[in-house]
């Protein structure tokens, strides 16, 4: 066989397999893939424009622009009142799922497991195993609001347990967590020893309380691979820039392996966001303005035409529930799809039991939102009358 077993048997994405379905329809609403709908503010763009025409075309270090580093810095001592050693501790990545690979294949040998919520984001799982670790799952559902608890996690140990990943706000379902769920979790961490990846890339669009970083807490820092970058806060999903912050033997491996399979994040992107983080808190909080305008929307809107939906706290995802329509996530999907052209994500690309919930973003326009909404609701009344009439 020319292709490894491990690569054969993983499952393609499940977000890429269905908008496949997608290209060349014509009249789509697409409310599938978690992109920004605002384009990267002008003085951004301008800057990475400004360093082609005066010849930054060249590699950086490793690590990343010194600057960048600096900057990334600063802005957590102001913002969140932690700092790193710039040199050490602070790695710059292409896009946070580049340092997602790179603080598994650091930390796990063959064999290692990692506690990973169900639902999560769809490259978890397969970049665990693709690091040589295997998946324990922690079962969330929409009673709790799909929170990680600390009895989910005493539930879920089990020998081997070396690491657990958790992102919030999440994707797909909008979850996010205050200071004192933040703590409990922490303590159980603490409690089994293990390292945390934190995904916090949709740090900036948390709605209803501030957000907390976990390196923040009482004993964290020193088990925390802290990641992020600048895809979702500033709309900047083109440039695939991220960074990761963590305890220097962890940085140093993760840096080894990215010299080698990397060489260093493109330094266009770079300069780009030195200027995202010196000056752009008004861009954010102008899209986090219109991204809670449209949360609020479509909460209210699903729970009104009949799929029942949680408040989710950030991000730009709502997470409902089908089980309504008695359909698998899948097929409810592709036949929206067809009759309706709106396009959404299936909740089993999610994680294992997550056939009765779709993912919508709202990452769309207050127009399009609308009337995807008209077309979801029109074809929940076609299916209900359809059902009538079958008996």
């Amino acid at each position: 066989m020319r292709i490894s077993k491990r690569v054969e048997q993983m499952a393609p994405s499940g977000i890429r397999a269905f908008f496949d379905l997608v290209l060349g329809m014509k009249d789509v609403i697409s409310l599938g893939v978690g992109e920004p709908d605002f384009v990267t503010p002008w003085h951004i763009r301008e800057k990475a424009i400004s360093s082609l025409e005066k010849g930054y075309t060249s590699y950086t270090s490793n690590k990343g622009m010194p600057e960048l580093r600096q900057e990334i810095n600063k802005f957590l001592g102001e913002r969140y009142g932690i700092a790193y050693d710039i040199n050490e501790e602070i790695l710059v990545t292409v896009g946070v799922s580049e340092g997602l690979d790179l603080a598994f294949r650091a930390i796990l040998d063959p064999g290692d497991k990692v506690l990973v919520p169900d639902p999560n984001y769809v490259s978890y799982g397969p970049t665990v195993e693709l690091a040589g670790g295997e998946v324990v799952q922690l079962p969330t559902n929409i009673k709790t609001g799909f929170k990680i608890t600390p009895e989910v996690i005493e539930e879920s140990m089990c020998e081997g347990v070396k690491a657990i990943i958790i992102n919030y706000p999440c994707n797909p379902t909008g979850t996010s967590y205050t200071k004192k769920e933040l703590r409990e979790i922490a303590r159980a961490i603490i409690k089994h020893d293990l390292i945390l990846i934190s995904d916090e890339v949709y740090d900036e669009l948390t709605y209803d309380f501030e957000h907390t970083p976990f390196a923040t807490l009482k004993g964290m820092k020193e088990r925390t691979i802290y990641l992020n970058g600048f895809s979702k806060s500033y709309a900047m999903t083109g440039f695939r820039l991220g960074w990761a912050a963590g305890p220097a033997d962890i940085i140093a491996g993760m840096t080894k392996i990215h010299q080698y399979t990397m060489l260093c994040a493109p330094i266009i992107s770079q300069i780009a966001a030195i200027e995202a983080l010196k000056t752009g808190f008004k861009d954010i909080a102008m899209m986090k303005r219109e991204y809670l305008r449209r949360r609020n929307y479509m909460v209210g809107a699903l729970n009104d035409i009949g799929l029942s939906c949680h408040m989710p706290q950030g991000a730009f995802y709502v997470f409902p529930s089908i089980k309504s329509t008695g359909m698998k996530s899948m097929d409810f999907a592709k036949d929206l799809l067809n009759k309706k052209k709106v396009a959404l994500v299936p909740g089993s690309a999610f994680g294992k039991d997550l056939d009765d919930h779709i993912r919508i973003s709202y990452a769309s326009s207050y127009d399009n939102l609308k009337e995807a909404i008209a077309r979801i609701d029109e074809y929940l009344k076609e299916l209900k009358h359809g059902k009538k009439a079958r008996r």
